[in-house]
């Protein structure tokens, strides 16, 4: 490089200059291979929803979709068909819905339908979807020692089912879902409630798994609870906060005054851990044997008021 110099001595701060650009370039591939969110300091997830079961579903995607510091990768549909009530295609209903919620909010993300049912009973068990291969292919592309951060709003099927594919992805998820009761004064975990039913071997497959699972029990949910009257006022005429409370009046079941908003407690406590507690409990032998993460408290009334303030700040961007 000196002879360059001394002999060419003009064509030196190009040269520079063209070094400066190769080596920017290359910091930009890096990033690129190793997510763009390095760059943006941004938390990379999944979000998966059974988004037309209940009315819980579109308040809690609103809020981890307004959230600035999380880049959803990708929202997937999943499936409630066993459910009684459940519409002949039940993950089609979430995926539409899903993609109707974004279009009410003017954002772009990727939707992957899940599976249609729950797992298979014998054989390859796994539902194979979009969802489930897109699980595969985001933890794939991890670099070693980082996870992929998945929000499960429903039964765990396209987790799972990615999981029965591809088993070498499990040390690097790290999921948290909404589901199960657990008596923490007993330490006995029960499987009783809705996301549970919607696939029994889903859930026996991810406890015995290697997969990090922060559980958010419905016991604990349930703290809530709301009227109608409190969400509207706090709402106002707000236009996302209408199509939400549409939802609200117009769902299949007869919770028009009070409703139980359940995923809302797990993605706020996913996103402000000071707005609940949790605690270390290693489950029974016929539940994994290991030790899962429980949230044991939450607190209802800051989590609505993130939700609320959150919910005001926002503007659709129009084209």
């Amino acid at each position: 490089m000196r002879h360059i110099y001394k002999y060419y001595p003009k064509l030196w701060p190009k040269i520079h200059q063209n070094l400066f650009y190769m080596k920017s370039y290359l910091f930009l591939l890096i990033c690129f291979f190793f997510g763009w969110n390095t760059l943006t300091g941004q938390h990379a997830i999944i979000v998966d929803a059974d988004t037309g079961n209940e009315v819980d579903d579109p308040f809690a995607l609103v809020r981890i979709l307004l959230e600035p510091d999380v880049k959803v990768l990708a929202l997937n549909a999943a499936q409630w068909q066993a459910s009684q009530w459940a519409v002949a295609q039940s993950m089609e209903n979430s995926h539409r819905l899903n993609q109707q919620l974004l279009g009410e909010m003017g954002l772009s993300v990727k939707t992957l339908r899940g599976g249609r049912e729950r797992m298979y009973d014998w054989g390859d068990r796994a539902q194979h979807s979009a969802a489930s291969y897109g699980i595969i292919e985001e933890a794939r592309q991890l670099p070693q020692g980082e996870k992929l951060s998945i929000l499960v709003l429903g039964a765990l099927t396209n987790v799972a089912s990615a999981v029965f594919i591809a088993p070498d992805i499990a040390p690097k998820l790290k999921v948290y879902w909404l589901g199960t009761t657990m008596d923490f004064n007993t330490g006995v975990l029960k499987r009783n409630d809705f996301n549970c039913a919607m696939d029994p071997f889903a859930l026996d497959f991810m406890l015995e798994s290697k997969i990090e699972m922060n559980i958010m029990p419905v016991s604990v949910a349930a703290a809530m609870e709301i009227d109608r009257q409190t969400v509207q006022e706090q709402i106002g005429d707000h236009p996302l906060g209408q199509f939400l409370m549409h939802r609200w009046y117009t769902h299949i079941d007869g919770g028009r005054k009070k409703r139980v908003l359940w995923d809302l407690a797990l993605v706020a406590a996913f996103l402000h851990p000071d707005m609940a507690t949790t605690k270390t409990v290693k489950t029974s032998r016929d539940s994994g044997n290991r030790n899962i993460t429980f949230y044991d408290s939450i607190h209802a009334e800051a989590i609505y008021q993130d939700f609320y303030t959150t919910l005001s700040q926002f503007e659709k961007t129009k084209p």
